[in-house]
């Protein structure tokens, strides 16, 4: 069977960030305006976002998954940036986009902010011309992508919050949809990759930055089943696991796209996944991890995993290094 190679990377915050009028700061903006004044601004380095991107297109993998915070305070500029990046990055039919609290950080009419990156946020299946579901507004997800016998389903948990909150929510009828396609898209025999910005566990140190229906996503998985999530947010290397029907489902997340190697939590990883089926049908899939060096010059190996059916998988050093427990 052939094979698929899926690259993951999230949390953007593209810089630098545009001049605001003193209107455009009114209200949450401006705590994030300063904090990117006073902090951000030396941790998420466009050089750093630069360099990734490079290492990502030698390592020519089939797709790429973004799993949100693209921009920092959603000023208008900032979505242009995003998308004139991705772009760069490569078409529409080769990434997939979820949105992230950043994108939302205050309310923005679709139309002026993450409907510019519709075209990463589509249905269409890669070569076949399918159209599943395609968001038209923030209400209309999740979406689905078909990458031959591969399932991306975006979610979005961007919602507009309080001022130091940095909280999502998926919301009853985008989980009853995702109930929906995740049965339909099992029934059919496909690898389900699900991807969310927040972590989709229950409770935790950060409740303000939590995802806050988390628990009722568990019990989507765990009802129907998915063979991998993908997530972001928290700007830490991460592995959980969430129960469904046929075993454990591993939960991935990676560190800020942008992290410059000092001054934050993890410095800047992706990671590539390659999934193919057994010849008893089976899914198995490896995952790589790729890290920014100490001194900032280029990305190198840190590390690989495989998990085998069922989705058991052990780390073998030096990924035991990079990839911390994020178990609820």
């Amino acid at each position: 069977m052939p094979s698929l190679t899926l690259a993951h990377i999230s949390d953007l915050h593209i810089g630098p960030l545009p001049s605001p009028g003193l209107r455009a700061l009114l209200g949450k903006r401006i705590t994030g305006y300063l904090s990117w004044k006073l902090k951000r601004a030396a941790v998420h380095r466009r050089e750093v976002l630069d360099a990734l991107a490079a290492d990502l297109a030698s390592q020519r993998p089939d797709h790429i998954a973004v799993t949100g915070d693209l921009v920092n305070i959603s000023l208008g500029d900032e979505f242009v940036q995003a998308r004139d990046f991705l772009r760069k990055l490569g078409p529409g039919n080769e990434i997939t986009v979820v949105p992230g609290n950043h994108d939302a950080y205050v309310a923005v009419p679709w139309a002026q902010s993450t409907g510019l990156w519709s075209d990463y946020m589509t249905g269409r299946h890669a070569g076949e011309g399918e159209v599943e579901r395609a968001p038209r507004d923030a209400e209309d997800f999740p979406f689905i992508r078909r990458l031959g016998e591969v399932a991306l389903i975006g979610l979005s948990t961007a919602i507009p919050t309080v001022p130091f909150s940095a909280a999502g929510a998926l919301g009853a009828e985008q989980l009853a949809r995702l109930e929906t396609m995740l049965e339909a898209l099992g029934k059919a025999g496909l690898f389900r990759v699900v991807l969310i910005h927040h972590p989709p566990f229950a409770g935790g140190a950060y409740k303000r930055k939590s995802l806050r229906d988390a628990g009722a996503f568990a019990q989507v998985i765990a009802r129907q089943g998915a063979e991998l999530v993908l997530h972001g947010h928290m700007h830490i290397s991460s592995l959980g696991r969430l129960a469904s029907p046929a075993g454990p489902v591993p939960v991935f997340g990676v560190p800020s796209a942008s992290a410059a190697a000092k001054n934050h939590k993890d410095p800047s990883r992706y990671h590539i996944y390659r999934i193919a089926r057994e010849a008893n049908g089976a899914w198995r899939f490896s995952v790589s991890v790729r890290e920014l060096t100490a001194d900032g010059s280029g990305y190198a190996a840190a590390g690989e995993m495989t998990f085998t059916p069922g989705f058991t998988g052990e780390l073998a050093p030096p990924a035991a290094n990079a990839l911390q427990s994020q178990c609820a």
